[in-house]
Protein backbone atom coordinates (compact mmCIF):
# COMPACT_ATOMS: atom_id res chain seq x y z
CA UNK A 1 0.00 0.00 0.00
CA UNK A 2 0.92 3.39 -0.58
CA UNK A 3 -0.47 6.33 0.84
CA UNK A 4 0.44 9.75 0.84
CA UNK A 5 0.79 12.16 3.65
CA UNK A 6 0.21 15.91 3.78
CA UNK A 7 -0.65 18.75 6.24
CA UNK A 8 -1.92 21.99 6.58
CA UNK A 9 -3.27 22.95 3.05
CA UNK A 10 -4.84 26.07 4.39
CA UNK A 11 -7.33 27.14 1.48
CA UNK A 12 -3.99 27.03 -0.93
CA UNK A 13 -5.47 25.46 -4.00
CA UNK A 14 -3.31 25.86 -6.51
CA UNK A 15 -0.69 24.42 -3.89
CA UNK A 16 -2.78 21.45 -3.59
CA UNK A 17 -3.17 20.70 -6.85
CA UNK A 18 0.51 20.87 -7.58
CA UNK A 19 0.96 18.34 -5.04
CA UNK A 20 -1.19 15.98 -6.30
CA UNK A 21 0.12 16.23 -9.59
CA UNK A 22 3.49 15.50 -8.17
CA UNK A 23 2.07 12.72 -6.20
CA UNK A 24 0.85 11.41 -9.73
CA UNK A 25 4.57 11.49 -11.38
CA UNK A 26 5.87 9.41 -8.16
CA UNK A 27 2.95 7.11 -8.96
CA UNK A 28 -0.38 5.89 -7.98
CA UNK A 29 -1.28 6.40 -3.94
CA UNK A 30 -3.84 4.00 -2.69
CA UNK A 31 -4.77 6.56 0.10
CA UNK A 32 -4.38 10.11 1.41
CA UNK A 33 -4.10 10.95 4.83
CA UNK A 34 -4.77 14.59 5.75
CA UNK A 35 -3.14 16.07 9.46
CA UNK A 36 -5.97 18.50 9.44
CA UNK A 37 -5.99 22.80 8.96
CA UNK A 38 -7.52 22.15 5.20
CA UNK A 39 -8.21 25.58 5.63
CA UNK A 40 -7.75 29.21 7.15
CA UNK A 41 -5.24 31.59 5.68
CA UNK A 42 -5.37 31.08 1.88
CA UNK A 43 -8.35 32.28 -0.49
CA UNK A 44 -9.81 28.52 -1.67
CA UNK A 45 -11.23 27.12 1.16
CA UNK A 46 -14.66 25.69 -0.46
CA UNK A 47 -12.63 24.17 -3.36
CA UNK A 48 -9.29 22.48 -1.33
CA UNK A 49 -12.55 20.86 0.99
CA UNK A 50 -14.04 19.41 -2.49
CA UNK A 51 -10.89 18.47 -4.11
CA UNK A 52 -10.15 16.26 -0.49
CA UNK A 53 -13.33 14.90 -0.60
CA UNK A 54 -13.16 13.86 -3.94
CA UNK A 55 -9.80 11.75 -2.94
CA UNK A 56 -10.30 8.24 -1.28
CA UNK A 57 -8.43 9.63 2.30
CA UNK A 58 -9.05 9.63 5.66
CA UNK A 59 -8.32 13.36 8.02
CA UNK A 60 -8.53 14.12 11.21
CA UNK A 61 -9.85 17.87 11.85
CA UNK A 62 -7.01 21.03 13.08
CA UNK A 63 -7.71 24.34 15.07
CA UNK A 64 -8.17 26.21 11.90
CA UNK A 65 -10.80 23.95 10.44
CA UNK A 66 -12.60 24.17 14.22
CA UNK A 67 -12.20 28.06 13.89
CA UNK A 68 -14.02 28.11 10.11
CA UNK A 69 -16.87 26.36 11.88
CA UNK A 70 -17.04 28.72 14.74
CA UNK A 71 -16.07 25.56 17.37
CA UNK A 72 -13.24 27.09 18.85
CA UNK A 73 -12.78 31.17 19.68
CA UNK A 74 -10.92 33.41 17.14
CA UNK A 75 -9.34 34.99 19.82
CA UNK A 76 -7.24 32.60 20.60
CA UNK A 77 -5.89 33.33 17.16
CA UNK A 78 -3.56 35.85 15.96
CA UNK A 79 -5.35 38.78 14.19
CA UNK A 80 -4.30 38.17 10.96
CA UNK A 81 -5.54 34.70 11.41
CA UNK A 82 -8.79 35.90 13.25
CA UNK A 83 -9.75 37.69 10.00
CA UNK A 84 -8.92 34.43 7.86
CA UNK A 85 -10.83 32.24 9.82
CA UNK A 86 -14.04 34.66 10.00
CA UNK A 87 -13.68 35.23 6.04
CA UNK A 88 -13.49 30.84 5.47
CA UNK A 89 -16.57 30.90 7.77
CA UNK A 90 -18.39 33.26 5.51
CA UNK A 91 -17.05 30.80 2.04
CA UNK A 92 -17.97 27.71 3.62
CA UNK A 93 -21.16 25.71 2.12
CA UNK A 94 -23.81 23.89 4.81
CA UNK A 95 -21.71 20.62 3.56
CA UNK A 96 -18.28 21.95 3.79
CA UNK A 97 -19.13 22.40 7.91
CA UNK A 98 -21.14 19.05 8.20
CA UNK A 99 -17.92 17.52 6.70
CA UNK A 100 -15.67 19.29 9.15
CA UNK A 101 -17.92 18.86 12.02
CA UNK A 102 -17.33 14.93 11.28
CA UNK A 103 -13.68 14.79 11.33
CA UNK A 104 -11.90 13.21 14.50
CA UNK A 105 -9.20 14.95 16.43
CA UNK A 106 -7.16 11.86 16.46
CA UNK A 107 -7.36 8.62 14.24
CA UNK A 108 -5.60 5.58 14.13
CA UNK A 109 -4.71 3.57 11.11
CA UNK A 110 -2.44 0.47 11.61
CA UNK A 111 0.92 1.36 13.04
CA UNK A 112 0.46 5.03 12.69
CA UNK A 113 -1.78 7.47 15.10
CA UNK A 114 -2.69 10.67 13.51
CA UNK A 115 -2.89 14.31 14.64
CA UNK A 116 -2.83 17.78 13.57
CA UNK A 117 -0.88 18.89 16.37
CA UNK A 118 -0.03 16.69 19.09
CA UNK A 119 -0.97 13.50 20.74
CA UNK A 120 -1.67 14.52 24.11
CA UNK A 121 -3.11 18.07 22.70
CA UNK A 122 -4.48 17.06 19.18
CA UNK A 123 -5.76 20.58 18.03
CA UNK A 124 -3.28 23.04 19.57
CA UNK A 125 0.02 21.50 20.79
CA UNK A 126 2.82 22.02 18.57
CA UNK A 127 5.61 19.09 18.72
CA UNK A 128 8.48 21.61 18.00
CA UNK A 129 11.50 20.92 20.81
CA UNK A 130 12.64 16.95 21.88
CA UNK A 131 11.10 18.07 25.24
CA UNK A 132 7.77 17.95 24.27
CA UNK A 133 8.23 15.15 21.87
CA UNK A 134 9.48 12.59 24.29
CA UNK A 135 6.36 13.81 26.62
CA UNK A 136 4.28 13.13 23.94
CA UNK A 137 5.32 9.50 23.03
CA UNK A 138 3.51 8.54 25.68
CA UNK A 139 0.39 9.71 25.07
CA UNK A 140 0.03 7.16 21.53
CA UNK A 141 0.20 3.56 21.57
CA UNK A 142 1.28 2.76 17.92
CA UNK A 143 4.85 2.88 16.93
CA UNK A 144 4.22 6.02 15.08
CA UNK A 145 2.31 9.02 15.10
CA UNK A 146 1.93 11.75 12.35
CA UNK A 147 1.61 15.12 13.58
CA UNK A 148 1.02 18.33 11.45
CA UNK A 149 0.74 22.05 12.91
CA UNK A 150 3.90 23.49 12.83
CA UNK A 151 4.62 23.50 9.28
CA UNK A 152 8.02 22.17 9.38
CA UNK A 153 8.82 18.51 8.24
CA UNK A 154 11.03 16.93 11.34
CA UNK A 155 11.35 13.20 12.81
CA UNK A 156 11.71 12.80 16.00
CA UNK A 157 13.07 9.36 17.50
CA UNK A 158 12.33 7.93 20.33
CA UNK A 159 14.78 4.57 20.99
CA UNK A 160 13.38 3.67 24.64
CA UNK A 161 16.26 5.67 26.16
CA UNK A 162 16.31 9.28 24.31
CA UNK A 163 14.55 11.36 21.95
CA UNK A 164 16.49 12.92 18.91
CA UNK A 165 15.78 15.53 16.66
CA UNK A 166 16.32 15.62 12.49
CA UNK A 167 14.90 17.55 9.88
CA UNK A 168 13.08 15.86 7.01
CA UNK A 169 15.01 16.26 4.08
CA UNK A 170 13.47 15.24 0.49
CA UNK A 171 17.13 13.88 -0.07
CA UNK A 172 16.91 10.90 2.20
CA UNK A 173 14.62 8.28 2.60
CA UNK A 174 13.17 7.49 5.89
CA UNK A 175 13.08 3.73 6.98
CA UNK A 176 10.48 2.94 9.41
CA UNK A 177 11.75 0.26 11.67
CA UNK A 178 10.94 -0.68 15.67
CA UNK A 179 11.69 2.83 17.02
CA UNK A 180 9.04 5.06 17.78
CA UNK A 181 8.97 7.88 15.48
CA UNK A 182 6.65 11.04 15.33
CA UNK A 183 6.82 12.04 11.83
CA UNK A 184 5.69 15.41 10.44
CA UNK A 185 5.27 16.00 6.80
CA UNK A 186 5.52 19.75 6.59
CA UNK A 187 3.02 21.92 5.26
CA UNK A 188 1.14 21.59 1.68
CA UNK A 189 0.08 25.96 2.00
CA UNK A 190 1.95 27.51 3.69
CA UNK A 191 5.41 25.88 4.60
CA UNK A 192 7.63 27.68 7.27
CA UNK A 193 11.13 26.12 6.77
CA UNK A 194 12.35 29.19 4.47
CA UNK A 195 11.40 27.20 2.08
CA UNK A 196 7.92 28.02 0.04
CA UNK A 197 7.77 24.68 -1.91
CA UNK A 198 5.03 22.83 -0.76
CA UNK A 199 6.02 19.72 1.34
CA UNK A 200 4.16 16.48 1.82
CA UNK A 201 5.32 12.29 2.52
CA UNK A 202 4.63 9.12 0.47
CA UNK A 203 4.88 5.78 2.42
CA UNK A 204 5.21 2.67 1.06
CA UNK A 205 4.25 -0.40 3.62
CA UNK A 206 5.89 -2.51 1.33
CA UNK A 207 9.40 -1.14 1.43
CA UNK A 208 8.39 0.25 4.92
CA UNK A 209 10.39 3.81 3.16
CA UNK A 210 8.82 7.19 3.81
CA UNK A 211 9.95 9.60 1.60
CA UNK A 212 9.36 13.50 1.80
CA UNK A 213 8.58 15.84 -1.60
CA UNK A 214 8.73 19.49 -2.29
CA UNK A 215 6.68 20.73 -4.83
CA UNK A 216 6.68 24.36 -6.69
CA UNK A 217 3.15 26.02 -7.27
CA UNK A 218 2.10 29.57 -8.87
CA UNK A 219 2.40 31.23 -5.47
CA UNK A 220 1.87 35.01 -7.38
CA UNK A 221 -1.89 33.51 -8.45
CA UNK A 222 -2.46 32.44 -4.65
CA UNK A 223 -1.20 36.08 -3.64
CA UNK A 224 -3.39 37.14 -6.02
CA UNK A 225 -6.44 35.62 -4.87
CA UNK A 226 -5.79 36.53 -1.36
CA UNK A 227 -5.97 40.64 -2.37
CA UNK A 228 -8.66 39.81 -4.17
CA UNK A 229 -10.62 38.63 -1.28
CA UNK A 230 -9.47 41.17 0.92
CA UNK A 231 -7.30 38.95 3.37
CA UNK A 232 -4.55 40.47 5.61
CA UNK A 233 -1.70 41.18 3.36
CA UNK A 234 1.43 39.77 5.44
CA UNK A 235 -0.38 36.20 4.85
CA UNK A 236 0.06 36.47 1.33
CA UNK A 237 3.46 38.06 1.60
CA UNK A 238 4.52 35.66 3.77
CA UNK A 239 4.21 32.67 1.18
CA UNK A 240 7.06 33.94 -1.12
CA UNK A 241 9.51 33.10 1.78
CA UNK A 242 8.34 30.05 2.89
CA UNK A 243 8.35 31.63 6.87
Amino acid sequence: MRCAIIADIHANLEAFLAVLKDMKEHGDVDELWCLGDIVGYGPDPHLCLELLRQANHICVVGNHDLAAVERVDTSAFNPDAATACRWTHRQLTDSDTEYINGLPKRLTQGEFTLCHGSPREPVWEYIMSTGVARDNFEFFPTLYCLAGHSHVPVIFKHDGISCSFNQFSPSVGLALGKSRLIINPGAVGQPRDGDPRASYVIFDSESRMARLYRVAYDIETTQKKMMRAGLPVRLAARLSQGK
